[in-house]
């Protein structure tokens, strides 16, 4: 009988032990994958490719100990070598193969040239073939900054008292209402694909006070745009005992502080790979919605023809104002109108009209939605009846509120958008790992 006492430690070692300082001359073993061969003749440099980078590997005809003709790109191997100190090689170090031993081989050539700087394929292809397009160095970068994203939300949430939930994503009813909901069968009765944690997320701030959640969301929106998905994934948190909405733009602009300064630490491998230089967010300025829109206006001659909406073209022209004007790339536009907000938006007691409520922009895209709810139960009634909607399946909703609830605020962030606006592409499908829009349900 065998027990199980904890991770077994391996004879293989990761990168970080091969760049190390001390292992200059020291024989170590390495897995990983081909990731291309480069044939000079009588020496050959083979490039592994793992989870932390690329290592160079020199194979010399008749020092390494086996024939490199069988060696295929794409092949999993276990390398094994001196290590010897080279400045032109990824991470200034390069691992003189002594053996190797192929631990499995791809049944067919790649069929994208993944080892290329940038890949030279339209975005279709890359979706397509998306688990391959992936190991190309510069593409997979991204989805570790998409990482160090997600974790600084965590982390910086935790830090501040918040627990984290896990709320059902097929539900009765929609959160955010209208007609943008994915309907479907549930067990013989009626059920819809979550718009949002929303509900769940307000009623769990009446037992641990701040909660948050990442999770996807999914819309049944008919855009065909490079900014738009029908599943994404929104990372949520809702605060009580908050003094106002200001509150929750507060805790956002800490949480983009504490992320920043983390891919700076910890991810400046992949910063580097994509030339990406970070924001500031030491200081966001915050505008009213209708003062930013009469600023677009005037200063761009932009003609305002939404008065209760932002168009795209004005986050792209407020984005730009604010940046130019203060030097800032983020922007909070306070004050949304209460007709295109739902119907827990806490309204502006000094303007019905308005609630208490923003967006946040980053580079001209909208990221976050957040804002202050409504708290007391006789106000949701009030403001659901105005609206003409009917209470069917919020009962236990309202009923969350009928025993009372704190002065509470929470948002909503795109992490597929806040990936792509740092990584600079322009369309979200490219920080999606496997999209769902109009036309895509695969891979």
């Amino acid at each position: 009988m065998e027990f199980m006492t904890g991770i077994r430690e391996k004879e293989t070692v990761d990168l970080a032990a091969v760049t190390a300082e001390s292992m200059e001359g020291k024989t170590v073993k390495i897995e990983g994958t081909i990731h291309t061969i480069r044939d000079m003749g009588e020496v050959a440099f083979v490039i592994l490719r793992r989870r932390d980078g690329l290592l160079q590997c020199v194979y010399e005809e008749g020092k390494s100990g086996f024939d490199r003709k069988g060696l295929k790109e794409a092949a999993c191997v276990e390398a094994e070598g001196i290590i010897r100190k080279e400045e032109r090689a990824p991470h200034g170090v390069e691992l003189r193969l002594t053996g190797l031993k192929v631990l499995s081989e791809p049944a067919a050539p790649l069929p994208l040239a993944i080892s290329k700087w940038k890949l030279n394929t339209s975005l279709e292809a890359k979706l397509n073939m998306r688990s391959i397009s992936l190991r190309n160095i510069r593409e997979r970068a991204k989805f570790r900054i998409q990482e160090g994203i997600v974790r600084g939300f965590r982390d910086f949430l935790y830090s501040q008292g918040f627990t984290e939930i896990h709320t059902p994503k097929i539900g009765a009813k929609g959160a955010e209402g209208g007609s943008n909901l994915f309907r479907l069968d549930y067990f013989h009765h009626p059920a819809v694909l979550a718009q949002s944690p929303q509900f769940y997320k307000q009623m769990m701030v009446g037992v641990f006070d701040r909660v948050f959640e990442t999770g996807p969301v999914f819309r049944a929106e008919k855009h065909n745009t490079k900014r738009h998905l029908n599943e994404y994934t929104s990372l949520d948190f809702e605060m009580g005992y908050i003094d106002s909405f200001e509150d929750i733009m507060a805790m956002e602009t800490g949480f983009l502080q504490y992320m920043l300064a983390l891919l700076e630490r910890e991810y400046a491998p992949e910063l580097k790979i994509l030339d990406i230089t970070l924001p500031k967010a030491d200081k966001i300025p915050a505008v009213r919605f209708d003062e930013a829109k009469q600023l677009a206006s005037e200063k761009y001659g932009h003609k305002i023809r939404n008065p209760y909406d932002l168009e795209p073209e004005e986050e792209v022209l407020i984005g730009r104002y604010f940046q130019e004007e203060y030097g800032s790339d983020f922007v909070f536009v306070t004050h949304y109108p209460s007709k295109k907000r739902p119907f827990y938006a806490m309204d502006d007691p000094a303007d019905p009209k308005f609630t208490l409520s923003f967006d946040l922009l980053y580079k001209g895209l909208e990221i976050t939605t957040g804002g202050q709810r409504i708290h007391d139960y006789q106000m949701l009634l009030d403001k659901i009846a105005a609206r003409g909607m009917t209470e069917e399946g919020m009962e236990q909703y309202l009923d969350t509120f009928k025993y009372g609830m704190p002065p509470h605020g929470g948002l909503g962030i795109g992490l597929e958008r806040l990936t792509m606006k740092l990584a600079g592409e322009d369309n979200v499908r490219e920080t999606t790992l496997f999209p769902r829009d109009l036309s895509r349900l695969d891979p």
